[in-house]
């Protein structure tokens, strides 16, 4: 290889544009991290995937249909801070009508120790979970493989390598979230379909998102449709058995809407809100204190009477990059409970 092994910061857009800048251009400028409005282009597309990674790793690029595709971090296309990048499509031979729904970088695919010790954990949305050996995905192919095998009407939602020792969180429209521990998923082969990880009412309920923790004092985010939302610590939701139908996240009611989202967060998170009706949000996890799990979680944003939030992204940042004041942002916390 005669491509020196050079950091890259990759960033992958809400509408699917990726790129790999040089991190020295980012540590050149001193200030405006990826989160600074430089990074967010006119049509209202945001860098929802951010990352740094060096010019060797690989790419694990997993779809809605259940496909992964590899790509080497040097052969993505390289632009500036302020480039949108390429459509992530024409990089990869992602089906047509396919949608990419995780991005995991790997280290070194070679090393039998890492591979052995690390483990991919997918959900779908209809509550399956499957835990498959990062072995299992490491021969890259050029078109990519079947990476958990879908049933019909399902489709994958969220993926996350972990090293075998994590807290999972699935969270429901209905309101409800499961907690166990990963221990609980027993590893399978990569064409398996897995194993039931929540309960669902299969005509009304299905899972809007999952999360991996690794420790336990971090604090989750619930967001509904209405502009409602919640903060919790992770020790707030007690550890049942996968499959069960969990506990309360937020109270579900026509004034909040059905539960749209859920992140883990951290008071310098930045999170965007995406409206339904095309308008984007950019929002201060700090302003949101945290609460009980049982509360009714309080307003996060004013949405006109016809408009719902369709998906909430976390903006990622890369660390110890000042990112620079949102111009307007009152620095108020929200806690109005209910109507105001």
């Amino acid at each position: 290889d005669m491509i020196p092994d050079d950091e890259m910061v990759i960033t992958i857009s809400h509408q699917g544009y990726i790129k790999r800048t040089p991190l020295t251009e980012y540590r050149t400028q001193g200030r405006g991290g990826v989160g600074s409005r430089g990074a967010i282009s006119k049509e209202d597309d945001f860098t929802e995937h951010l990352f740094v990674a060096t010019s060797h790793n690989y790419l694990l690029i997993f779809t809605e249909n259940g496909k992964v595709y590899w790509i080497k971090v040097w052969a993505l296309p390289e632009g500036s801070k302020a480039s949108k990048g390429r459509a992530i499509q024409n990089v990869i031979n992602i089906e047509p009508g396919d949608k990419v729904r995780a991005v995991i970088n790997v280290k070194d695919l070679g090393d039998e120790d890492y591979i052995n010790n690390n483990y991919l954990i997918m959900v779908t949305r209809n509550g399956t979970i499957k835990k498959t050996r990062l072995e299992a995905y490491s021969r890259p192919r050029q078109n990519g493989i079947n990476a958990i095998t879908i049933n019909e009407g399902d489709s994958l939602l969220n993926v996350n390598l972990t090293n075998g020792d994590n807290h999972i969180i699935m969270a429901v429209n209905s309101g409800r979230a499961i907690h166990f521990h990963e221990s609980d998923v027993r590893p399978m082969g990569r064409t398996a379909a897995g194993v039931r990880g929540i309960y669902l009412d299969p005509k009304t309920e299905f899972v809007v998102g999952m999360v991996c923790v690794a420790r336990e004092d971090t604090s989750l985010l619930v967001v509904s449709e209405k502009g409602y939302g919640k903060r919790s610590l992770v020790s707030e939701y007690r550890i049942t058995r996968r499959g069960g139908k969990g506990v309360k996240a937020m109270n579900v009611t026509d004034k909040t809407g059905k539960l749209v989202a859920i992140k883990e967060v951290l008071d310098t998170d930045h999170l965007m809100i995406i409206n339904k009706s095309g308008i984007t949000i950019r929002f201060e996890v700090e302003k949101v204190r945290v609460m009980g799990r049982a509360t009714q979680g309080v307003r996060l944003i004013k949405l006109n009477e016809e408009d719902e939030i369709s998906s909430v992204a976390k903006i990622e940042q890369i660390e110890g990059s000042e990112d620079e004041q949102i111009e307007g942002s009152e620095d108020k916390e929200i806690n109005e409970e209910g109507d105001s």
